[in-house]
């Protein structure tokens, strides 16, 4: 049931995308704030409660009517659970942002594609020269790509597998949105605590499903250099799980994406010589990675529901 829940959803999105402000979406960041709001009391134990409350009611209440039409009809349940990974997974809750900052750079027109890139990101970009631009498009393509659909899909089945209906693709998007939103504001909100509580809990959420993704993009791309890279490379690219993630990225694509990092206080350029400078022919290289990653999932998960069937 779950591989063609996940098929109907892409199906769906790829055909009837939802809008940025749909009411679902507008319904969890409005939860988000009055959990925030009225829980956040700059102590540890409050925003460990906050970002409980915040991420699991969702996911309980996802789960909860799932098994609520089980009980009731199995067309009922499969019709919710397509409807849920329908609203959570999406390549084009993001890629809108993608094909325009591709089609500008395609054309030749790098301010607008700087100025794109600047509204998707709400950073400055107006300095950033061409390789850099191109560098920061495939990233954060990359990772959203992985938060917004191979990360989903990596917890829905986790869940899934433990009987708890869609209630994993739900948490995982929580969990991201919490971490991204519950950040330090111009206005000292949130507390300190609260900040600490959505960092972390990201951490632990994200651990498997990103070093699931970065799996995905070994087997897909070139496995020695994603495999090396992932191994030797990941704090320089980024600290934690979008290390990780980036380093496999790199290796599997052959480009170099970090060009300088951090590491214990000292700046460094990553290592690199086999590895190009970001092109143009590498944004299509990265769609090219993704789209395979997502038929190597499917066709895993087909087999496994195809093996489930027969047993």
């Amino acid at each position: 049931m779950s591989f063609f829940a996940i098929l109907i959803a892409f199906l769906l999105e790829q055909a009837r995308p939802l809008a940025y402000d749909n009411p679902v979406h507008s319904g969890l960041r409005a939860w988000a704030r009055l959990v925030r709001r009225n829980l956040d009391a700059g102590q540890s134990a409050h925003g460990w409660l906050a970002w409980l409350l915040a991420a699991g009611v969702p996911a309980l209440l996802a789960g909860l009517v799932y098994w609520g039409l089980w009980t009731f009809s199995t067309v009922l349940a499969f019709a919710w659970l397509v409807v849920v990974l329908y609203v959570m997974v999406g390549f084009r809750q993001f890629s809108h942002h993608f094909t325009d900052i591709r089609q500008a750079l395609e054309t030749g027109n790098d301010t607008e594609a700087r100025e794109k890139l600047a509204a998707w990101l709400r950073v400055d970009a107006a300095s950033l020269p061409r390789a850099e631009l191109l560098r920061q498009v495939i990233e954060h393509s990359v990772l959203a790509a992985h938060r917004h659909v191979f990360g989903v899909l990596a917890c829905f089945v986790i869940f899934w597998v433990l009987g708890l209906g869609p209630s994993g693709a739900v948490f995982y998007r929580m969990a991201e949105y919490l971490a991204r939103n519950w950040r330090a504001r111009p206005d000292g909100t949130p507390s300190a605590a609260l900040q600490q509580a959505a960092a972390t809990a990201w951490a632990w959420v994200d651990y498997l499903p990103a070093r699931v993704t970065a799996l995905g993009f070994a087997i897909v791309g070139n496995f020695e250099e994603a495999v090396a890279s992932w191994r030797d490379e990941s704090d320089r690219f980024a600290h934690g799980n979008d290390g990780v993630l980036l380093a496999a990225t790199s290796g599997a694509l052959g480009v170099r994406l970090a060009q300088l990092a951090e590491v214990e206080g000292v700046v460094e350029t990553v290592e690199g010589s086999s590895r190009a400078e970001p092109q143009i022919a590498h944004l299509a290289s990265a769609v090219g990675l993704v789209w395979r990653s997502v038929v190597l999932w499917m066709l895993l998960l087909a087999l496994l529901t195809l093996a489930r069937l027969i047993g």
